[in-house]
Parts: C-alpha cells; structure tokens; sequence
C-alpha cells in the first residue's frame, strides 16, 4: 500500500472511531494486531510491557489520538541496549510497568499537519524511515546546532519513559507514538540508510561522542597508535569509527578470542588476549609489543569492569590521552595511583557519556563511510528476534553468547 497517496486525516478519523478512550484495559495479545478493514493503520497494537524484573508481557492498546504536532510510526526494529539488560535484570532506574527500547526505528504511517520536517531541518513525509534522539521538555532551548555541549544526561529518550495514558513510549511494540510540541521530542529522516544501519544508530552515536571527546586534546592523529579495550559492541564500534577517520594502528584489547578477530575484521591492526598474560606487568608488554616497541598515544576503555579502567593507565605514553566510556552504569571504584597514572604521566583524560543531537547527524556519515570501506557493521547484529521472543532476546544479551541483540518485526 502506498501510505504517501493515503488522506492521513481520514485514517486518523478511523483509528479514533474505533477507541474506546486511553489507558484501556490491554486485551489479550499472542499476536500481532489485525490491520484494519482497509489494510491500514489498525485500531489497536502491542507493546511489549516490562511488568516485572526479567518479564515482558505483550500488552494491546488503542492507538493513541494523533495531534496536529504528533507522529506515529510503525516499528520495524531496535536493537537492544545494555542499559534495557540493566534494567530488565535489576529495574535500577525504578520504571516499572515500563515499554523498553531506544535503539529503535521504523516507518511513518501517520503525522499531523503541522510536521513538516526532522530535527536537521530534513522535510518528512508517510513512507519516510526516522529514528528518534533525545526529548528535551525539560530543556526546550536546545536545537540542532546548539554547540554548548549538553548530552543526553540532561534529556529523556523514548524508552526510558515512565508509564502513562499514552502507552506506546518505547521501541519494544508494533508501534511508537513521537509527542509534538512542549514536549520536546526529537526524530531524524534516515530513509537512506538500511534497516541493520538504522537499528545501530543510537550506539554508533555513543562511540562518535566519544571520538570527538577524544579528540578535544588534540592527540589522535591519523598515526596515532590507539588501544581499544573491550571488544564488545561498543569497543567493535569504536574501532570502526577511529578507522573510517584513517587511523590504521589500533591495538584491540580483550579476553574473548572470537571477539578479537571480529575486531580484526572491523579495523583493529593487532589484538591482545589478556587471559593469556599473567599481571599488568605482563599485559602492558604485550600492548608495548603489539605496538613495536611503543606504548600507546591513546587508549579507550570500551567495559564497565574497574580492574580494566585501573589497568588502562599503563597502556599509555608520557603525554597520551584516555577516553573513558565503559561506565554507562556506576560499576564500582576503580583504584589507581594518581601520581603514576596521571600526574608524572601527565595523562590527558576525557569522560564520555552517551552523545548530543550533533553526533546524531555525524553518526549517518559515519554508517555510510563504514560501508563503503567495506567494514561488516551488519554482522554486530548476531540475534534477531520478533517481539513475541522479547524475554529471550533479553536473556541472550545477559548471557553474552552474541554481539548486538536486536528485536525485528515481522
């Protein structure tokens, strides 16, 4: 069906016929919502509902009203993060009853007359592909160019939302409902990309903050030798963002040997196992080795484990730089030596914390340069799995038996 001949205000007028009122009871769902008699938009659709640790339960709602500054979009896919784990695992951020999923994207269906474009200016219309960033109604003075810095640690996104009358809050469900208005939500056209590029978004946008971090002290250059540790999705991607900039002397730290050849393939010239290199002394050898004889210009430590964080230091020359992004959660403390890991190294070290609306736009750049050196970003996604198999596709990521999880409709 070609959704952009469709008269958006009469299927509007179809699905509020057929609603009985927001926060209905949820009926019964095992499978998807029936379309509606004309094969559009249905009536009703599922969210996958987080009503207890480790348990999903597909929910049917009405499909909320559509204002004239709202969006509704049909969800294809999203990958999942580890902070939906987190929370799936120990409800740290207290949201429960919750619909999970930020690493998500799909289709328009449905806008209202006053949407007109993305956050870049991009113009939208049915049919186009978007996916959502951040939601800023505590701080609606923020835009698309806005170079003050602000992350998303002063934001919401869509799937970490508390429960309410709307429902469709997350992108773990059929669909997803972007609020217009003061509510300061922000979407970005991507119909450009593929479904596998659209789903690695949101963590590939992580890793172009914390690139651009990095490269605030003026260290990484394109001969930089550079130590990635934690070879995990995050550090896979990190790799592959330092190599689409051209640098070619990446050293790739980790203690699962399948990942550090994936690393390999992603960009990373060397690899080093550490569970084969008994104490730090041993291990900073090895880097030193892998390097020829050098230690590193610059390093980033990609895991949330504080005996890694510790270790780092020593990977590093006299004058280098750190980036820190492996603690997205408070992992614990992290004991190292001020004075020999800082001071008399004088260490150039950056925090980094997820991302802001400019790395959003770089991170398209960055999916379609990666493609087309020929890096495999497809092959990070290792599981996909329809929403009905959400509590395995949970289950999975917390057994680490693959690399990103992603939940895919049918």
């Amino acid at each position: 069906m070609d959704m952009n001949n469709v008269n958006i205000e009469e299927i509007v007028k179809q699905v509020l016929s057929g609603m009985t009122g927001k926060g209905a009871a949820p009926a019964a769902a095992s499978a998807p919502a029936a379309p509606a008699a004309n094969g559009g938009i249905p009536k009703t659709a599922r969210v996958a509902m987080m009503t207890e640790k480790k348990h999903f339960e597909l929910q049917e709602y009405p499909l909320p009203e559509l204002g004239d500054d709202d969006i509704l979009v049909k969800v294809e896919g999203c990958g999942v993060c580890g902070t939906d784990a987190h929370e799936y695992k120990n409800d740290p951020f207290g949201l429960i009853p919750v619909v999970l999923g930020h690493e998500g994207t799909g289709e328009i269906v449905a806008m209202g007359k006053n949407v007109k474009a993305d956050t870049a200016g991009k113009p939208v219309q049915v049919g186009d592909k978007v996916v959502t960033c951040m939601i800023f109604k505590d701080d609606p003075e923020i835009t698309m160019f806005d170079l003050n810095k602000k992350n998303v640690g002063g934001a919401d996104v869509y799937g970490l939302l508390p429960d309410d009358d709307v429902k469709f809050n997350g992108w773990f469900a059929d669909y997803i409902f972007i609020r217009g208005g003061k509510f300061g939500s922000t979407f970005f056209n991507v119909s450009d990309l593929d479904l596998d590029s659209r789903i690695l978004i949101e963590p590939c946008a992580v890793l172009i903050h914390a690139v651009e971090r990095a490269k605030t002290t003026g260290i990484l250059k394109f001969n930089s030798r550079v130590v990635v540790q934690g070879c995990g999705p995050i550090g896979l991607i990190c790799i592959a963002v330092l190599r689409t900039m051209g640098i070619e002397n990446i050293c790739a730290v980790d203690g699962n040997e399948q990942r550090l050849e994936f690393a390999k393939k992603m960009g990373a010239s060397v690899s080093v196992n550490f569970m084969e290199h008994q104490g730090i002394e041993a291990l900073t050898a090895a880097v030193e080795a892998a390097f020829g004889g050098h230690l590193a210009d610059f390093a980033f430590q990609c895991t949330g484990n504080p005996k890694a964080h510790a270790n780092i230091y020593k990977f590093i020359r006299n004058g280098g730089g750190l980036c820190e992004l492996g603690f997205f959660i408070n992992g614990g403390d992290a004991q190292i030596n001020p004075h020999f890991d800082l001071c008399s190294k004088e260490i150039n070290l950056v925090g980094s914390w997820v991302y802001n609306l400019r790395d959003y736009a770089t991170t398209f750049d960055f999916l379609k340069r990666a493609k087309a050196i020929g890096l495999p970003m497809s092959e990070l996604i290792t599981h996909k799995y329809p929403l009905e198999e959400i509590n395995e596709a949970l289950e999975t990521n917390l057994a680490m038996t693959g690399l990103k999880i992603a939940i895919v409709n049918k």
